[in-house]
């Protein structure tokens, strides 16, 4: 893989990816209650995401796939269910900057003097799954990306965990969700789509309370397509909540239109 995807691919899955840190992280102890419904599984864990207006962190993007690895180290700005800005660097040089709106996607890459300004379809197509600015911000947040209708979903518990399904699985959409007894944050998904050849997963570490609301400390993503693996770790390092944010972005001149191959 040139350069230029990895460290497009590695801002991208930080965008998808990014969380918060700065206290320590608590692990829970609750069991699981066998009679709690779908319906109230679902009501909490819609009532547990977080409540700010914005957030910014600094976290350690590792991305690997079957040729290279690279670590960066990316910061990000965050205006709840407005935008999510990120910058990514390696040794205090930037290498790239990248801003979503829930109706585009926008970044560029100095090494390449490249950009692209779009819609979704780049995130889709490199994750392998569709996305949009709301799944993208659950992702961040530890929320659930599919759309839990307590009417089409079932639930059980398995492993000490809330396990979600849908209770007839679409044909190439099969997924489920598990969800910890503690606070009804996610604890891993995962998504295959056996037409197209598909998987992703995704798995949380233990989540932290930062003004009375929960934030991941950890995120694992692993995706795999026609046989091919991605590997992308996050870990955080800072984390301040509610500050006065600027998001400034300019795709500077001259640089070259990047061709997605689709």
């Amino acid at each position: 893989m040139k350069a230029v995807k990895i460290i497009s691919t590695a801002v991208v899955c930080a965008l998808l990816l990014a969380g918060c840190k700065g206290q320590k992280p608590v692990v829970g102890t609750s069991a699981a209650d066998a009679s709690l419904s779908a319906a109230a599984i679902i009501a909490t864990h819609e009532a547990a995401s977080p409540n700010f207006n914005t957030l910014a962190s600094r976290v350690q993007v590792v991305y690997q796939d079957e040729k290279k690895e690279q670590s960066i180290t990316v910061s990000l700005r965050m205006e709840k269910d407005k935008t999510i800005w990120v910058k990514a660097s390696v040794l205090g040089i930037t290498l790239a900057k990248a801003i979503i709106t829930p109706d585009r996607v926008s970044y560029y890459e100095t090494l390449s003097n490249s950009y692209f300004d779009g819609d979704f379809a780049l995130l889709s197509d490199w994750l392998g799954t569709e996305l949009d600015f709301q799944k993208t911000q659950a992702i961040l947040l530890g929320q659930s990306i599919f759309s839990l209708n307590k009417n089409s979903y079932r639930s059980m518990v398995a492993d000490n965990k809330y396990r979600l399904e849908p209770k007839q699985q679409p044909t190439n959409f099969i997924h489920s969700l598990l969800l910890n007894p503690d606070d009804f944050k996610v604890n891993s998904g995962r998504l295959t789509q056996p037409i197209d050849q598909r998987e992703l997963s995704l798995r949380y570490g233990p989540y932290q309370e930062l003004n009375g609301s929960k934030f991941p400390s950890e995120i694992f993503i692993r995706s795999m397509e026609s046989g091919s693996k991605t590997n992308i770790d996050v870990r955080y390092k800072k984390i301040d909540l509610d500050v006065n944010l600027s998001f400034n972005f300019k795709i500077p001149d001259g640089y070259e239109e990047i061709e997605l191959n689709r």
